[in-house]
């Protein structure tokens, strides 16, 4: 078995390998660090690097140094204080030789605690470590594969509609130059041999008839290389490629009614921007529907989802009944593997909180691998929390969680989206 040490270096011309030796040492720490600092960022800056500070104190290692104890001899000249057999007080510990109990020393300089900076890769890494999609399956569809057919170059034999005129004439040109180089080059060299057969003033008549027979014979051979010939030809080439079906579907569903402050909107972009930046780096293909809804519900782009400023009352069962529809048309639940997690303050039309209850229990759940509720609120809990627990109660593959404040929102998902969850059926 062989083993390969990458000792290349990283920016600023520091060892990869000390480096994660390093992260993995002081991996906790550096965890605990990396769920503190995403609570102090913004929505647009959620994904990039990071910062860490480590306490000083948890960089401590056990080390060996010289200790003050032990018998010691002294010789104290002209003493007046002690007799033999006397027992010394131990000098007092001077602070600033590392003995000493603050943090200070007596060259006024201390010791910070240590900050270093993280990549994006290194970030993210670490965010979403031990999280996964609960009870995904890999169900027929792996067996399954679609092709598509593109363009792979050119070849040289194919049918009259794909000749591609442009790579034939520049080959046609390449081969008419390869076949006449030498022939032209030669029939420069007489046509200048003529030349100063004509300037001179001697009688040179036979030497100009054989050159100028000699010139007619290699313009006949140049022009006889055909303009073209079957061997220039160039046809569009295609191919059939695989393409990567999804597996799996994740439905956000976003409340965005008058109920929903600013704050509320803020922690629920929060929420969704670590759920996508959790999709896209964890699972290659999957697709992402995003739906908001007041009292309507509409399937947006990314872009409106997080940035489209409509507004009106609520009425949550419309995006549920948007979702179920949009299942029934594209995502067959045989073959896809259906998620869901909708946001919302809580503050529902008393009627139809039932009605949610209803579509979740009857429609979407028997269809979907998992769905989970977010409450976003500091009020007390509204109707449709209440009638979710109910849900809860007699479906396994339902969740719900409460958060109140920023510092709720990476807990709330870890405890989400953790691994193991939930076995798959």
């Amino acid at each position: 078995m062989a083993n390969f040490i990458d000792r290349r270096l990283n920016s600023k011309n520091k060892s990869t390998v000390n480096r994660q030796r390093f992260l993995r040492r002081y991996k906790n720490q550096i965890k605990k660090s990396v769920s503190d600092a995403i609570n102090q960022r913004g929505v647009t800056d959620i994904d990039s690097g990071e910062s860490i500070i480590i306490p000083k104190q948890d960089l401590s290692e056990p080390i060996f140094h010289q200790g003050d104890g032990g018998v010691k001899d002294r010789v104290h000249p002209g003493n007046d204080q002690y007799s033999p057999g006397d027992k010394i007080p131990r000098p007092p510990k001077q602070q600033g030789q590392g003995a000493g109990q603050g943090d200070a020393s007596n060259s006024g300089e201390g010791e910070d605690d240590f900050t270093f900076s993280i990549s994006k890769e290194e970030y993210l890494n670490l965010l979403f470590e031990d999280l996964e999609l609960p009870n995904l399956e890999k169900n027929q569809l792996d067996k399954m594969i679609e092709y598509k057919t593109v363009r792979s170059g050119f070849c040289s034999e194919g049918v009259a509609s794909n000749i591609d005129i442009v790579k034939s004439l520049q080959g046609s040109i390449a081969r008419r130059i390869a076949m006449t180089t030498s022939k032209r080059k030669k029939l420069k060299e007489l046509e200048q041999a003529l030349l100063a057969l004509s300037q001179d003033t001697h009688d040179h008549i036979q030497q100009e008839r054989a050159l100028r027979l000699e010139i007619t014979a290699l313009k006949n051979k140049i022009a006889k290389v055909p303009f073209i010939d079957t061997f220039d030809l160039r046809f569009r080439n295609y191919t059939k490629q695989a393409v990567p079906t999804s597996k799996a579907v994740m439905f956000c569903l976003m409340d965005v009614s008058g109920s929903m402050d600013q704050a509320t909107k803020e922690m629920a972009k929060r929420f969704y921007i670590l759920l996508y930046l959790f999709l896209s780096r964890t699972y290659k293909n999957i697709d992402v529907i995003y739906i908001r809804h007041h009292t309507q519900a509409k399937e947006v782009d990314e872009h409106e989802f997080f940035y489209s400023q409509e507004t009106g009352g609520t009425i949550a069962s419309s995006a549920l009944e948007l979702m179920n529809d949009i299942i029934c048309e594209r995502y067959n639940d045989n073959q896809w593997n259906i998620y869901g997690a909708q946001a919302s303050d809580g503050d529902n039309w008393a009627d139809d909180s039932p009605r949610c209850q209803t579509i979740l229990q009857q429609q979407i759940l028997p269809k979907s691998r998992y769905f989970s509720y977010i409450e976003i609120t500091q009020r007390a809990h509204q109707t449709l929390w209440k009638h979710y627990q109910q849900v809860e109660q007699s479906n396994t593959n339902f969740a719900m969680q409460h958060i109140k404040s920023v510092a709720d929102i990476y807990p709330v998902f870890r405890e989400l989206f953790k691994k193991n969850t939930q076995s798959a059926t």
